[in-house]
């Protein structure tokens, strides 16, 4: 099996987000699998299916559904988001990348104050955040990236 390149700085920024989230398999990521796979999978399709589906429906009853799963579909195929650090994160403006580059970090976990306080996350985020933050301190940036692209995005 052939080794993978280590990534470069900016691959990794690309990537992750300050705060440790993987933007890279975002549903929302313009340059993710989430997005590459559901285009796949709408070209297999094709356009006509709709009306295939609503034929086939009869004989079960989930194809009825079609149409909510092609709007769902069309969305995860745009991948719209370009990540965290282009201001384009589906949380909003959640204050870390500010905060980040006002310290000259790169990631909260590398920050000598980390953990912080007030990170600026939505609450239910504050644990994964902190999980991400002292594995990236203490693993590094690319070998955290390595773990978190073998790892579902949303467990």
């Amino acid at each position: 099996m052939p080794q993978r390149t280590p990534p470069t700085e900016h691959e990794i920024a690309r990537l992750v987000a300050p705060c440790g989230l993987y933007c890279g398999g975002c549903l929302a990521f313009a340059g993710g699998p989430v997005r590459g796979h559901a285009r796949a999978l709408s070209d297999l399709l094709g356009p006509n299916f709709a009306a295939y589906a609503e034929r086939l429906s009869a004989m079960n009853p989930a194809l009825g559904d079609y149409p909510q799963f092609a709007r769902l579909l069309d969305f995860l195929a745009q991948g719209s988001c370009r990540g965290c650090r282009e201001g384009g994160c589906l949380l909003g403006d959640c204050g870390v990348r500010a905060c980040a580059l006002g310290r000259g970090v790169g990631f909260c976990g590398l920050c000598p104050d980390f953990p912080c306080a007030a990170p600026g996350l939505p609450e239910g985020l504050l644990p994964l955040w902190r999980k991400n933050g002292e594995r990236l301190r203490a693993d590094g940036p690319a070998a955290f990236l390595a773990l978190v692209r073998t790892k579902p995005r949303y467990p």
